[in-house]
């Protein structure tokens, strides 16, 4: 076999150092570059900023965000 299916963790590994979106269960975003995340979607973002119906709420240096109330995490493109 030449190719291997990519798995989601293959994914997320291939995430780590870039900007990313992370959405909330409560509709919240947070935009940052992707630190760390274990097995249970516990996530690590740097340089975050906190959204609430799209408009900026919050500026953060490092921020954690707890795996249960993430809803999903996407790839975002830079705007700079």
């Amino acid at each position: 076999m030449s190719h291997r299916k990519q798995t989601p963790n293959d994914f997320l590994k291939q995430l780590l150092g870039r900007p990313v979106v992370v959405k909330l269960n409560s509709g919240v975003d947070y935009r940052g570059v992707l630190d760390c995340l274990d097995g249970y979607l516990n996530i690590a973002l740097e340089q975050t900023e906190e959204y609430v119906n799209g408009q900026l709420k919050q500026k953060y240096g490092d921020a954690f965000l707890r795996g249960n109330n993430v809803l999903y995490i996407s790839t975002t493109k830079r705007t700079n």
